[in-house]
Formats: structure tokens, C-alpha cells, sequence
């Protein structure tokens, strides 16, 4: 075959800067082609080479027991622990307690093209996560989506809302695949630039997990879903550069289509042929397209392959070499498969009615791309994939921001901070995914934590009966960050936002397991902002330590700026932990006026981070974390799995009253205090009357401290006074709960902002 002449150009897509050219061309000793040189313009940009956060990146711990594939591949694997270890702490488990079904868990971001195209920007992100999970031989069982906007009240922050949720709902809907978690926070410093951050679990076995490794020369690759087409031209790069202030015209080009009814095809394929034992690794075509997921899949096991562009389908009419090899057309996996097999997954592709095109196959020597004869591409693949340079870039720490408490009437900062769009219901939102698809969603959407069936590993029902839901393992998810928090304190806030998450875990009954995240920044050459994004890894991988919790995956988003400026520094966290059983405790407590309210934990002497700051314009310094929560969140859960335990809230976002109101149900209203006060069991709390409540609040030096963010080891159950009385008199087996229950008090007698609520069961 003859080599293809094409020199050094700037290609359809973007130029390689000259300091990387030089590089390349230096190593290979030639110039470069089109094709090549807008591969490795893909392949070397920040968000494929995670150029300036490779060094951070270290600094997370992802082994244990547990972890089966950690970071590096589509998605990570994790394996479940067996039901009678699933209350077990993992650092109380050895691996005879882990079973053969695993967990799949990746997150991915779509930032840059859901600001271009809301709708199609985040309908293909919930796209891409569920196929890196297919890659994985796993079949997908849940979503989580964190959402993060401009300030309500602005029209465009509106528009982009709309269209996300739109997009995320149309997509997961169709797919049929549960949207069962995720957050949504408004922030002016996304305006100009919004953050659509995407979760997927899935489930799948030690005789079914493939991984993204090429394993032997000479097998096909073979294509699998729908056609190319020109759409996603450049994403890659696309996400690594600042928005424009006229990105949703000139960047449109960039921005994927999605479809879902040919995925949901393509999930159903990719399981046959798991079941049949057809796939020997799998590759979602994602960033850079078919370059991309071919060069990466040889890669990582130091081979090659020769790829035939003219093979791969296409939907559009004379397509050249590069726009074949970079497109990022959706719906589109690449499979390895033994050659006597390639039938037989041509037979399965055609009975889903999906494309299939054996378009190359693996080798031993360099990565080859060739089109009408012409060799395009032949470099190594290991220099695509793993050999861009690391950034050394410089750190600037902001100045400090000096306190500013505002002095707010009482009932104006209550209304003002329960009505927030941070605060409120987001049953809007969620309301319209289809949360419940699949028969697994045991608690959905709306609380702490969302809890999954695994039925899989539930213990043989007797004879005639059926396992019910003390059986089995419940998988707990939640996920989010808070951008309120991270800005007041980058590292600081980071921790509370790991703090948080398990905590949500927590009160649904579970224990971590692993978590995956999205570290999502502005542009890291502004030395202020890389120090913020410097600051929220530190914090995240700090704080994860701390909680024995590895994080075994993950992404980053960087260059999340616009003419508004950059974001807020955005470490969000999706932690999955587990359970026995899947009937978690309640987040809200009703018709259970034999009840007593318990408040665990201490207060704070500072608001940093606070919605109440944020809605006054104050500042205040970041309230610390507790630098060794673990053994107070097992406590915490091992009390919410109680039969005494009647609910159980963590105390977050607007402090107690914006908990209040979503305990009671109170979500259509707007609260009063005394509407809140007159919703208290007098006979269980001795509560004083409203006025007396009122009174008594207004005489405090501040009235802040029930309206600032609450994270951590903060939650409120329901347990009975028998277990108060257990805990006074003797130690429990395991770990004693009298050192996590020595603070706890009634929460009229000492009101605390920073704390975990409890409520218990009257005696009679």
C-alpha cells in the first residue's frame, strides 16, 4: 500500500499546537498527515490525556478487596459483597465475603455540548456512560444524573434546565433504564457555562466482564449500531477549550445526535452477545470516535491494528478519511471477536437490525489507518494513547474573603432560604424519568439515597415462599456536589461534599462500597482556578481515605469557562454501598405522633457555604469537617437498619427548617415557622407553643444556625427509647453506639445547625 502525502495542515477539526507537533514529528521522524495529526489533536487534548490533572489524580486510593477493574477502563467493576456481609464495613471484610456478581460504575461529563444543545448534549451523555457500561459486559440498571446551572431567574439558565432535564428524561425513558438519583444546584458561575455530570451502574458477572484490552493479533474488530455520519466532528477537542460567546452556533457541528431506540437495540445486542460468549473486549466509541476507542483498545495491551475506513458504515455521502476516524456519531460500539465467531455476531447485529462491518483487525505491530489505498495513519498506539506530556502548571491562592454576617429578619431568611431553587423540591425534575423501569428501584428518587434491588443475591426462598425484601443486597446510590461549599473552601468543601454522600448512604442503612467522580474546573491556566481544582481533588481523595472508601473511577472536565467567567470548582461524587435488604428506612416520617426527635452531632461556630449566606450576599469562614467520620457514619447506619428507626433524614442544603418542610411533605407550600412548629408532637418533643418557639429563636445572638448548609455526620432517624436505655446501660455487640449517641438530646433543648436528627419511638 502506498503512504498518503498529505503535509502538516490545519484539518477540518482543529490544529495541534506547534509545541505538540514538534514532539510528534520529532519522534517519528516525518511529518505528519491530516488524519494523523487531527487523531493525536484529539487524543492529546485535556480531555482525553487529562493533560494538567494526571499529576493530581494520584493522590485517590482505589484499592481494596472489592475492586476488580480499577481506573483506566470504560468503567470500573466492583464485586458485591455476599447478603450476610452486605452490613459489613469494607474494612471489616476479607475477600471470602465478596460474591461473583459484580458492579459496574462509571460517570462521565457532557458540559461543553449541553450548553450548545441542551436537549441532544445531554441526551447523548446519558448515552455514552450506559455504553461505557455495556463495554464492561454489564447490562444497565440505573442512572444518576448532577445537574448544575445559572441562577433561576434567568431566562437562559431556564432554557438550559429545560432542555437537559428534556433530554435526560427522552433518552433514559426510551432506553429503559432508570434514572433513580442525582442532584440539580443553581449557581450564577455556571451561566455561561452549565455541568451535565452522568452515572451509570450495571450489573454483570466473573464469567461475563470483558474490558476495553485488546487480547490477541489476528482477531477481527468489528463494528457494531448505527452508521457514521459527520455529526461530533472535533468533540474531544471541542471539550477542552473555553466556550465562545457564540458556542451554540459555531460549535453546533461538534455536538452528537442521539437515538435512542437504536441504543436501547444496541444494549440488547451487546447482551446476547455476552451471553453467547462472542465479545473478547468491547470499546464504546466515544470521545474521538473510532480513532479513539481502536487506538485505545490496542493500546492498552501494547499491540496495534490495521483499520479499513473505507468498511465502516456511513450515512452521508463522501466522507473522508479524518471526518470517518473522528466522528462521534452515537450508538456505536467496537467489538474484538475470535475470527470463527464474526457470523455469528453478523447474524445478532441483523436481528436487532443494527449495522455491523468487520473494519479491521488486531496486530502486533503499529496502529494503521488506510482509505482508498492510502495508508492515513501509522504511528505506534501507545504514543496516541498514553504519550502526551503532562502540564506543570502554576497555583495561585485567592485572597481570603473577610466575614460579612447580614442581619436578616427571621421569617424573611426562613422564607427566603426554604423558598431557594438550591432548597426546594426537585420533584419536577425527577418526576419525569422513568425511575421505576426494570423492577429493581426499592426507594427512588426525592430521597437521601436511592436503594436497588439486587435480587441476584438474595438467599434461597423455603419451600412454596419467595424471597422478599429482608432478602438479598440493597444497592444504595447517591451523587452530587455543592458548588456552595467548594467555592467558600475548596479542599475543605470537597470533604464535606465525600462526608455528605455517605452520609446519604448512611441513613438509608448502608455502608460504602466505592465511589467513582467527575472533577469538573475552569480553565487550569489561570493559576487561581487550578489551585481551586488542585484544592477539591486533595479534599475529595483526603476525605475518601478517611472513609475507607476507594475511588475506582472517574473523569475530568476542565475548561468549563465562558465570558461569565470560570465555574465554581465541582468535585461531584456518585458513591454506590450496600445493605441487606432492600427495604431502606424512610426519609419521611408520617402519622407517627408517638415519636421523639433526637439531634446527634455538634455545632459550628461558622456559615461558610451556607444557602443562607448565598441568598444575603454574606460570607463567613467554611465550617471544618470532622477529619474521622467513619466509625460515626457505620454507628448512623447500623441505627437507620434498626425495626425501631421510623425515618431517617440527613440535614443538608438550607439547614433544618428546608429539612423540616421535606419530612412532613411539606413541598407545595411555602413554610412559615410557625406552620413547622405546629407540625411537632407536643407530647413527644414538649415542644413550646409557635410563639414561644419563635421567641425563643429571636433571642439568639444569630438566628443563622437553622438555616446554614448541614453536611456529614448529620442525619435524623427514628429509634426507640429501649434502644437509648440499651445503649446507657451496656455495650451492644460489634461497636457500641453509646459514644455516637453521647451528644444526642432532644432538639428543642439545645437547637444545633450542624448536626444529625434522630427520631424514636414513644414508650407507651
Amino acid at each position: 500500500m502506498k503512504r498518503s502525502k498529505h503535509p502538516v495542515s490545519v484539518t477540518v477539526i482543529m490544529s495541534l499546537s506547534d509545541p505538540d507537533a514538534e514532539l510528534i514529528t520529532a519522534e517519528l521522524g516525518r511529518e505528519l498527515s491530516t488524519a494523523e495529526e487531527a487523531l493525536f489533536e484529539n487524543l492529546w487534548s485535556e480531555h482525553c490525556a487529562y493533560r494538567s490533572s494526571r499529576p493530581l489524580l494520584e493522590a485517590f486510593d482505589s484499592k481494596g478487596a472489592q475492586v476488580v477493574v480499577g481506573p483506566g477502563d470504560d468503567a470500573a467493576v466492583v464485586a458485591l459483597p455476599t447478603a450476610d456481609a452486605a452490613n459489613t464495613a469494607p474494612q471489616d471484610r476479607d475477600a471470602r465475603a465478596y460474591s461473583d456478581t459484580y458492579l459496574t460504575v462509571g460517570i462521565e461529563s457532557h458540559n461543553h455540548p449541553s450548553y450548545v444543545d441542551p436537549y441532544e448534549g445531554a441526551a447523548t451523555g446519558v448515552g455514552g456512560i450506559v455504553r461505557d457500561t455495556m463495554s464492561m459486559g454489564a447490562y444497565p440498571i440505573g442512572l444518576m444524573d448532577s445537574l448544575y446551572f445559572g441562577e433561576f431567574d434567568a431566562d437562559h439558565s431556564r432554557y438550559l434546565f429545560d432542555g437537559v432535564v428534556e433530554g435526560i428524561a427522552d433518552y433514559g425513558n426510551a432506553i429503559g433504564v432508570p434514572t433513580v438519583a442525582g442532584s440539580v444546584s443553581f449557581h450564577s458561575g455556571y451561566e455561561g457555562n452549565p455541568l451535565v455530570n452522568v452515572a451509570c451502574v450495571g450489573l454483570t458477572d466473573a464469567d461475563r466482564m470483558v474490558t476495553a484490552a485488546a487480547q490477541q493479533p489476528g482477531n477481527p474488530l468489528v463494528l457494531v449500531g448505527n452508521a457514521t455520519g459527520r455529526d461530533g466532528l472535533g468533540g474531544a477537542s471541542f471539550a477542552s477549550e473555553d466556550l465562545s460567546e457564540d458556542a451554540a452556533m459555531e460549535d453546533r457541528p461538534a455536538v452528537q445526535v442521539g437515538d435512542p431506540y437504536t441504543e436501547k437495540l444496541l444494549i440488547e445486542c451487546n447482551e446476547q452477545l455476552l451471553e453467547e460468549g462472542l465479545a473478547v473486549s468491547a470499546r464504546d466509541l466515544g470521545a474521538a470516535g473510532l480513532g479513539g476507542a481502536s487506538s485505545e483498545m490496542v493500546a492498552k495491551s501494547g499491540l496495534g491494528a490495521h483499520v479499513q475506513l473505507d468498511r465502516v458504515p456511513q450515512r452521508e455521502t463522501e466522507m473522508n478519511a479524518t471526518e470517518i476516524l473522528l466522528a462521534e456519531s452515537q450508538e456505536r460500539m467496537c467489538y474484538e471477536v475470535a475470527p470463527e465467531d464474526v457470523d455469528q455476531v453478523r447474524s445478532l447485529a441483523d436481528q436487532f437490525d443494527l449495522d455491523c462491518a468487520v473494519i479491521g483487525e488486531v496486530t502486533d505491530g503499529e496502529y494503521v489507518c488506510t482509505f482508498e489505498d492510502e495508508t492515513v495513519v501509522e504511528v505506534p498506539a501507545t504514543l496516541l494513547a498514553d504519550g502526551a506530556p503532562v502540564n506543570d502548571l502554576p497555583t495561585e491562592e485567592p485572597p481570603t474573603q473577610p466575614a460579612d454576617l447580614p442581619a436578616v429578619d427571621i421569617d424573611e431568611a426562613v422564607q427566603t432560604v426554604v423558598g431557594s431553587p438550591n432548597t426546594a423540591s426537585k420533584e419536577w425534575v425527577y418526576r419525569q424519568y422513568d425511575h421505576e423501569v426494570g423492577l429493581r428501584t426499592a426507594t427512588g428518587p426525592g430521597a437521601d439515597a436511592s436503594v436497588l434491588a439486587i435480587r441476584e443475591l438474595s438467599d434461597p426462598p423455603d419451600a412454596g415462599s419467595d424471597a422478599d425484601s429482608t432478602s438479598g443486597v440493597g444497592l444504595a446510590v447517591s451523587a452530587g456536589a455543592e458548588p456552595q461549599w467548594t467555592t467558600a473552601a475548596p479542599s475543605e468543601g470537597a470533604r464535606a461534599v465525600a462526608i455528605e454522600n455517605v452520609t446519604n448512604l448512611a441513613v438509608s442503612g448502608a455502608v460504602p462500597l466505592a465511589a467513582v467522580n467527575c472533577l469538573n474546573g475552569g480553565n487550569p491556566e489561570t493559576p487561581e482556578v487550578y489551585h481551586a481544582f488542585s484544592g477539591i481533588v486533595s479534599g475529595l481523595a483526603d476525605a475518601c481515605s478517611n472513609l475507607d472508601v476507594p475511588v475506582v473511577g472517574g473523569n475530568v472536565s476542565l475548561y468549563n469557562d465562558s465570558t461569565a467567567g470560570p465555574i465554581p470548582p465541582t468535585p461531584t461524587l456518585a458513591v454506590v454501598g450496600t445493605r441487606r435488604g432492600y427495604d431502606a428506612t424512610p426519609t419521611a416520617l408520617t402519622n407517627h405522633s408517638d415519636s421523639k426527635l433526637l439531634l446527634i452531632g455538634e455545632e459550628a461556630p461558622t456559615l461558610g457555604g451556607s444557602e443562607y449566606l448565598a441568598r444575603f450576599d454574606g460570607a463567613d469562614d467554611f465550617p471544618a469537617p470532622p477529619r474521622a467520620p467513619r466509625d460515626r457514619l457505620d454507628t448512623l447506619a447500623r441505627i437507620a437498619r434498626r425495626e425501631d428507626t421510623l425515618a431517617a433524614h440527613d440535614v443538608s442544603h438550607g439547614g433544618w427548617w428546608s429539612l423540616s418542610r421535606k419530612w412532613w411533605r411539606l413541598t407545595r407550600e411555602l413554610m412559615s415557622p410557625f406552620r413547622t412548629a405546629e407540625l411537632l408532637s407536643p407530647r413527644c418533643l414538649a415542644a413550646p407553643s409557635s410563639k414561644q418557639l419563635i421567641r425563643r429563636l429571636s433571642e439568639m445572638p444569630s438566628t443563622a444556625w437553622l438555616l446554614s448548609t448541614i453536611w456529614g455526620h448529620r442525619t435524623r432517624a427514628a429509634v426507640s427509647d429501649s434502644l437509648l436505655a440499651t445503649t446507657a446501660s451496656r455495650p451492644m455487640p460489634s461497636k457500641s453506639l453509646t459514644g455516637a449517641l453521647s451528644s444526642v438530646r432532644p432538639w428543642i433543648n439545645r437547637p444545633q445547625w450542624t448536626s444529625t436528627w434522630l427520631s424514636i419511638r414513644c414508650p407507651d
